[in-house]
């Protein structure tokens, strides 16, 4: 998993609450279990016209032009600034995919819905919870300033905005500390690899027969 420390990222506005995972990645696209290649089908249903296909050329499809994510004015965001209760619906962990795939590195809002939250830190994005009136106020900056960047300073907790203002944010010192160093479930295991297998020795040792092992 990307290591996370710095992001200083274009934000794009999702002005709507309750978003759901099936919003955020439709159920057509969840055969694939690769992790990867699901940000041409972010928002699917939003970006696009027509209906979309596991299959389909997305260079091909009409869009939606007046969806946030196709104005050019919001390409190459990092940073997704939405409302309330986002990733809310069902446990799919191929909502943080498609983020991450596109290029989201942090997700700011009022609330989460638990799943979503959880599985964003697995996989390398950074969910902010702040205030709603701080929320609103990032919302009409985004909207009067185009280019509008904001610098998340996460060993720091601290989310630096162009005009000079520090908001700090609240993180689990767990999950902090398992985005600054990379460290997905693989990842933290293996960090006990030589004590794993000083066990598997011993344990082949001392119990041969439990693995058909005859000494």
């Amino acid at each position: 998993m990307q290591k996370f420390e710095t992001v200083n990222g274009l934000v794009a506005p999702m002005d709507r609450a309750n978003v759901d995972t099936d919003m955020i990645i439709p159920k057509q696209f969840l055969k694939s279990i690769k992790r990867s290649g699901f940000g041409v089908n972010l928002f699917d249903e939003l970006r696009y016209l027509d209906e979309g296909r596991p299959d389909a050329d997305n260079s091909k499809r009409p869009i939606n032009e007046d969806f946030v994510l196709n104005q050019p004015r919001y390409q190459g965001a990092q940073v997704l600034l939405a409302r309330t209760n986002f990733g809310c619906g069902s446990s799919r962990e191929h909502a943080p995919w498609a983020l991450l795939d596109y290029g989201f590195r942090v997700i700011i809002a009022p609330s989460f819905a638990d799943i979503f939250f959880n599985n964003c830190f697995k996989n390398g994005i950074l969910p902010i919870v702040l205030d709603e009136e701080i929320v609103d106020k990032l919302f009409k900056a985004c909207e009067a300033i185009e280019g509008y960047s904001l610098t998340v300073d996460l060993p720091n907790q601290v989310i630096n905005t162009p005009d000079g203002e520090s908001i700090a944010f609240d993180v689990d010192a767990f999950r902090k500390h398992c985005l600054v160093n990379g460290l997905d479930d693989i990842g933290l295991t293996l960090e006990d690899a030589d004590a794993i297998r000083a066990f598997e020795q011993k344990y082949h040792k001392e119990k041969p027969w439990m693995l058909g092992v005859r000494t």
